[in-house]
């Protein structure tokens, strides 16, 4: 049950409470069909046959949604995610100062003087190949001498070093960059022309480079602030939470109703279908109707409402399929239109709530039993004396208990 939740974090980043509410109830109404020695695989069929039509109710209740409107984006971020979240774009790469080393043997005293002054003319080539391209910022993921420092703050250029790989190539689409391995490769088309301000600011203790207002950025970095370690975690698990949204949205614009209204919705639908079946499945589909309606229950209970009548009221405006937006507030506990109260989910999250909860429910109901392989150990000075070869007689097989405990 937990690689539940896990899985659903990894596939859509939301949706793992739910997930794990719903597979719990699939298997609680299963049980009184395995306590009437229904057959596991007609109960499963029932339910993947269930799953289907919740999916098609899905479909049919989803509205589209234009995800190049900004405004619309980020209202359903803020209202999928529930929580306030704080996010500063930029580009925010941290670098602290590091050793260089450098091992020579020196045989003469003059070589002391000979080995510098060809790290000088060296160091000086290097920065006098960079320099021609006119730069304003130089970025290196090796080390950066102070000689070279010199040279290219002589030259009103600011350099950054030691820079890790990955925020290199983060750099690099940010402006429109080309990480060049030698000075004397570089060309003009190499240099990055799309950053609009280098600036270092100091937060707290530390001091931060900012590169910031890119013309048309590939990548981009988030910087996080909180008063203390939890709140900061907090808020890093919002913004993951509200970035999967986005991307299910661009992936497939549409929305469902939240609060509860979809499963409501879902619940009624299948209870009508239900009576057109036919056979003993009829009884397992009926009930994974009813097992919709843990999530609107639980949302219920959380608000600390009188759960019947809510849920009485509820099942009453979904009777027959209609009113597909009415759900649960879940601020106030009261009975309102999620359409109104811009209460959303991303349809991706619904259906692959569904498709796991069910797929998994059904799972664990075709195990019919567990065999463990653990040896009791006994005590030493106990051994008992080997029981002669039992052999087992025609009676013994017609009985029911045929394997051992």
């Amino acid at each position: 049950m937990i690689e539940l939740s896990r899985t659903q974090d990894e596939e859509v980043g939301d949706g793992t409470t739910s997930v794990i509410v719903l597979a719990g109830e699939m298997l609680h109404v299963a049980e009184e069909f395995i306590d009437k020695n229904y057959h596991p695989t007609v109960i499963c069929r029932a339910y993947n046959k269930a799953l289907e039509d919740a999916v098609a109710v899905l479909d049919k209740i989803a509205m589209p949604i234009d995800t190049n409107d900004r405004a619309t984006m980020l209202g359903l971020v803020k209202s999928c995610i529930g929580t306030k979240f704080t996010s500063q774009f930029g580009d925010l790469i941290a670098y602290k100062k590091g050793e260089n080393q450098t091992n020579a043997e020196l045989v003469k005293e003059e070589d002391w003087e000979v080995l510098l002054k060809m790290e000088e003319e060296y160091i000086e080539n290097l920065c006098m190949q960079i320099l021609k391209f006119k730069p304003d910022l130089v970025i290196t993921e090796k080390g950066l001498s102070d000689l070279a420092c010199h040279y290219l703050s002589k030259a009103g250029v600011s350099a950054i070093r030691r820079l890790r790989k990955t925020d290199n190539n983060r750099i690099a689409k940010a402006c429109g960059a080309v990480i060049v391995n030698r000075p004397d490769e570089l060309q003009e088309s190499d240099v990055g022309t799309g950053a609009g301000l280098f600036e270092v600011k100091k937060i707290g203790d530390e001091f931060f480079a900012f590169i910031v207002d890119c013309k048309d950025p590939k990548a981009c970095t988030v910087l996080l602030r909180g008063a203390s370690k939890d709140l900061l975690n907090e808020v890093e698990r919002n913004l993951q939470d509200a970035m999967s949204v986005a991307r299910n949205i661009i992936k497939n614009p549409k929305l469902v109703p939240g609060g509860g209204a979809t499963e409501l919705t879902v619940s009624a639908t299948l209870k009508q279908k239900s009576s057109s079946i036919e056979g003993i499945e009829k009884w397992p589909y009926e009930a994974a109707a009813i097992a919709f309606e843990a999530i609107p229950r639980t949302l219920a209970q959380n608000c600390g409402i009188n759960v019947i009548r809510t849920m009485t009221a509820l099942q009453g405006k979904h009777a027959n399929g209609e009113n597909a937006w009415i759900g649960i507030d879940g601020n106030t506990g009261a009975i309102s239109d999620m359409k109104e109260r811009k209460i959303w989910d991303a349809y991706n999250v619904k259906a692959q709530t569904f498709k796991t909860a069910i797929e998994a429910a059904c799972m664990l109901l075709r195990i019919d039993d567990i065999v463990s392989g653990i040896k009791k150990k006994q005590a030493p000075g106990s051994g008992q004396t080997p029981s002669k070869p039992q052999i087992e007689t025609e009676a013994d097989a017609d009985s029911e208990q045929i394997l051992p405990d």
